[in-house]
Parts: C-alpha cells; sequence; structure tokens
C-alpha cells in the first residue's frame, strides 16, 4: 500500500513538473496573418506572394525571437478572409488590426497595440486651409480611402459632420488631391509619407497639424489557437510595452516605407 501510493506521489510530482516545461514549448511555431494591403505595416512580398511583408511583420519577428519563438507570416487573402482564417484558429495571429468589440468572443487582442497609426489631414501645398480641429474640416470636401481604418467614434463622427469622398484606395484619394477635386485627404503618417514620395507629389502636398485619429493596430491570438495561453499573452504584452521605449518602432517604420517606395517606384514609371 506505501509502495503504491508512493507511485502515485511520484507520478504527481513528476506532472508538476513537466507542466511549465509543456506550457511553454507546446508553441514553438506561430501561423500569422494579417492585412495584404496596409503598407509601410503590412503587405503581400511581390517577391515572394504567399507571405507578408512590412513594419509589423519585422517588430513580430523581433518579439518571437526573443521569446525563442519561431513565426510564418503568410498571406491569407483581403483583410476579412485573414480575420476568418484567425478566427477559426487555422492560423494563429492576426498583426494589425484594430480593437473591434465584435471580435471580442473570438480574439485575445494583447495590449499596448503595435503601432498607432496617426491619420493626419493631408492638403496641396498652396491651399487655403483654415484647420485647428476636426470640426473645421466640415466646411471643406475630404477624401478618404474606404480601407481606411479608423476608430468607431471618429469613423462615426466622418460619416455625421464631414464631407468626405470614399476613394478606391489612397493613390486614388491623392490623385484628386493633387487634380483639385477635393481639398484635403485623410491619410496616415506613413502611408501618406511613403506614397506621395512614390507618386512624385511630395512637394506638392503637405500634412497639416495633429493627428485627428489615432487607432491602434493590435496582435491578436485566436481563442481557437492551441498556441493562445496566458504564458503567450503576457510575454508578448510585456515586449509591446518595451518597444516605444527602445526607439525601434519607429526605425523599423522608416525602413519600411523606404523599402515600398522602393517597389513602388518601378510601378509608377
Amino acid at each position: 500500500m506505501a509502495f503504491g501510493s508512493s507511485k502515485k506521489v511520484l507520478a504527481c510530482v513528476l506532472a508538476l513538473l513537466s507542466t511549465p516545461v509543456w506550457a511553454v514549448g507546446k508553441c514553438e511555431r506561430l501561423v500569422v496573418t494579417g492585412s495584404p494591403d496596409a503598407p509601410p505595416y503590412s503587405w503581400q512580398d511581390p517577391q515572394d506572394p504567399k507571405h507578408l511583408i512590412g513594419a509589423n511583420v519585422d517588430l513580430l519577428r523581433q518579439v518571437a525571437d526573443e521569446l525563442g519563438l519561431k513565426v510564418e507570416v503568410l498571406h491569407a487573402g483581403r483583410r476579412e478572409q485573414a480575420l476568418e482564417e484567425v478566427r477559426s484558429g487555422r492560423m494563429d495571429l492576426l498583426l494589425d488590426t484594430p480593437m473591434q468589440v465584435a471580435q471580442l468572443t473570438a480574439l485575445d487582442y494583447i495590449h499596448p497595440p503595435l503601432q498607432l497609426n496617426e491619420y493626419l489631414v493631408w492638403t496641396r501645398h498652396d491651399a487655403v486651409l483654415e484647420f485647428n480641429g476636426p470640426a473645421d474640416l466640415a466646411r471643406y470636401q475630404g477624401s478618404v480611402s474606404q480601407k481606411a481604418r479608423l476608430t468607431p467614434a471618429f469613423d462615426a463622427f466622418a460619416k455625421a459632420q464631414l464631407k468626405l469622398d470614399r476613394a478606391q484606395n489612397l493613390t486614388q484619394a491623392f490623385q484628386k488631391l493633387v487634380l483639385g477635386q477635393v481639398d484635403y485627404v485623410l491619410a496616415g503618417r506613413y502611408s501618406g509619407m511613403a506614397l506621395t514620395q512614390s507618386l512624385g507629389v511630395g512637394n506638392d502636398v503637405i500634412a497639416r497639424g495633429l493627428p485627428v485619429d489615432r487607432p491602434g493596430l493590435y496582435l491578436a491570438v485566436s481563442h481557437n489557437s492551441a498556441c493562445n495561453d496566458s504564458w503567450l499573452r503576457g510575454q508578448l504584452a510585456s515586449k509591446l510595452a518595451q518597444l516605444p521605449l527602445s526607439g525601434t518602432s519607429e526605425a523599423v517604420l522608416q525602413r519600411n516605407v523606404e523599402r515600398w517606395k522602393a517597389q513602388m517606384q518601378p510601378a509608377a514609371q
């Protein structure tokens, strides 16, 4: 009887000792996806169309390396398709999603956000446009890409108060601005910078004032992912909190702005 009890105790001890190793080791590889059309944060790699590249990809790889995890960042289709791949658990993580209350039943959002996408007001360089805050835009005609991911609060304000043309993409929005068809464009700081320079209109348009909106771009782990545990979420949150302090995010963003501009040059020519 004593021998049998000792065996049970030994088995329990071994199980307890092995649990932390299993918890850390069960997720050695993350399968990740995101938006294929959101440079400089993430976009489809023209040299390797099955994968995504961009600032968020680079930052996630850096974090994963520090945690001893391997990541594969795959192109899963449009944003809606990428979201469904992660919701279902076929992929583990989204790398550039805004906070959506409706998705909280399927995704765990990691705080703080990986990036804050600052939306600025872009005008022609010689434009006479009085702008001290979002309310001033009500008297002007503006444009924004229909792919823009604004915060729910600002999106509601824009629909109620602003005259905003929803362009097919950001290129079309800036073309309308240069042609004088609209007075301003709402665009992200870095995406606007890269696009205007790649289109050769960097000297013709400027960004005005402070950001009108700052939606966060989050990492989000699927509830159906085998990798989703408290250890992973805690480690990701800790690493993300350290990124702004190190200046890494800014450097990675600037590098990917240049990367995207270089890829856009042949197309522009």
